[in-house]
């Protein structure tokens, strides 16, 4: 049986509800962070970690973001992450081991720079440690992190001076 075509204003009108219904769930959900790229963000190496990322750090859930390797958590944004900002080198910043993982810390009034040593691409993470605990973050954040391979670790003071004298 033949059924006749809907005439050009019901097929408008059957578009238009199509599009409405679509936008629907995106009209319910909280705006995608606007969180610029970092220059590598293209490395493949960043995609194991993005894909393993948790889907909250402490309270704050995992929000969407508008940017390739990057990622927010809290609703407004308690922690930011980039993978592919530049490898950090050999420096004098306070640099700490979290579950296996290093991180180089800058400490900034308020935001704290966290950025992983000894991996490349590197990861940053942005947060402020008045609204979120850095321990807690690095922890969370540990497994995620731990998917790009490390290459070299951090050396403290305390190292430097247990190494044998040099021939």
């Amino acid at each position: 049986m033949h059924r006749p075509r809907p005439s050009l204003p019901q097929r408008a009108a059957r578009l238009a509800l199509i599009g409405t219904l679509a936008a629907v769930p995106l009209t319910s959900c909280s705006p995608a962070v606007d969180v610029p790229a970092a220059k590598d963000a293209g490395n493949p190496a960043c995609a194991p970690m993005m894909v393993a990322l948790p889907d909250a750090i402490g309270d704050s859930r995992l929000r969407k973001t508008n940017s390739q390797a990057t990622a927010a958590w809290g609703d407004p944004s308690l922690v930011i992450l980039r993978c592919g900002v530049n490898v950090p080198g050999p420096t004098t910043d306070r640099c700490v081991t979290v579950n296996g993982i290093d991180w180089v810390i800058k400490e900034g009034d308020p935001v704290w720079t966290l950025t992983t040593y000894g991996r490349e691409p590197a990861t940053e993470i942005l947060m402020d440690p008045d609204k979120i605990s850095s321990a807690t973050v690095l922890a969370d954040l540990a497994a995620a992190a731990g998917k790009i391979p490390a290459a070299r670790n951090c050396v403290g003071q305390e190292d430097l001076q247990n190494l044998p004298p040099s021939q």
